[in-house]
Order: structure tokens, then C-alpha cells, then sequence
């Protein structure tokens, strides 16, 4: 698979029911256990047991002036190894329920990925490009 964005979050966009600027968006690593399925659509979609260290959030959540959204790197602080290793990034805008909060983005080709934790922070340099986290 490569990076997308996940089918509901593209109609949300369409609909203007989603906001880049100002939503609460939040970053997680995931390991190679979860496959990406066009019928996901929340956070409660994606298995605990593929989920590794607490979910970030984005901050300084931009629009680019050629419509690429963007924000400031982030990290995730003192990540264990469980043994398991990050394989994949994945963006959603956060309710407070996982029943209701939306999956935007799917990351599975950034520089670095896969990466072991080795009990250090773990950040992720978004891309400085043209396309920054995504273009729609």
C-alpha cells in the first residue's frame, strides 16, 4: 500500500465537515500487524494490539498556500521496544471517542520507516516538500 487518505476523510473534506487548521488531529505509530481497508473509517477500526506508544498531537496544523496540509514535526517520547517495530504512521481527528474519530491519513512510505524503538523518542520529520504530510 502507499500513503493515502482513508475514503470517509475525503468525503468529510468534500462536505467541509473536516478542518485541517482547526480540528484536534493526533499522530500514532502502528506495526505491520494492521492493514489499511478502504471500510475503515475510526479509530476504534484500528486494533489495540497493532497500535504502539500513545497517540500525539499535530500541532501548528497548516494549510499551504497550494493546498498541501502541513504542521510541526512531532514526537513521541521514550518509545519501548516490545520487540515490535513501527511500520506505518497514521493521522485522526480525535472526538474524544474512538467510535467517532475520523482516520485521515495512512503513512506507510516516510523516510525511516520501518524503525525498532529503542527506548528513546521517536520524531517524525514531516517532509519539507512541496507535498508536505499530504495533498489532498
Amino acid at each position: 500500500m502507499a500513503n493515502t487518505l482513508y475514503v470517509n476523510i475525503r468525503k468529510a473534506m468534500l462536505l467541509a465537515n473536516f478542518n485541517w487548521e482547526q480540528d484536534t488531529l493526533k499522530v500514532m505509530l502502528v506495526d505491520s500487524t494492521y492493514t489499511m481497508q478502504n471500510t475503515h473509517e475510526f479509530l476504534s477500526d484500528i486494533p489495540t494490539s497493532a497500535r504502539i506508544a500513545n497517540p500525539v498531537t499535530l500541532e501548528e496544523c497548516t494549510v499551504t498556500a497550494d493546498g498541501a496540509a502541513d504542521a510541526r514535526d512531532c514526537t513521541f517520547p521514550s518509545v519501548q521496544n516490545d520487540g515490535r517495530t513501527v511500520s506505518k504512521i497514521l493521522i485522526f481527528k480525535d472526538t474524544g471517542t474512538p467510535e467517532t474519530s475520523p482516520l485521515v491519513a495512512y503513512i506507510d512510505t516516510a523516510t525511516g520507516l520501518p524503525l525498532t524503538p529503542n527506548g528513546g523518542d521517536i520524531i517524525i520529520v514531516w517532509d519539507n516538500g512541496v507535498n508536505k504530510i499530504f495533498r489532498p
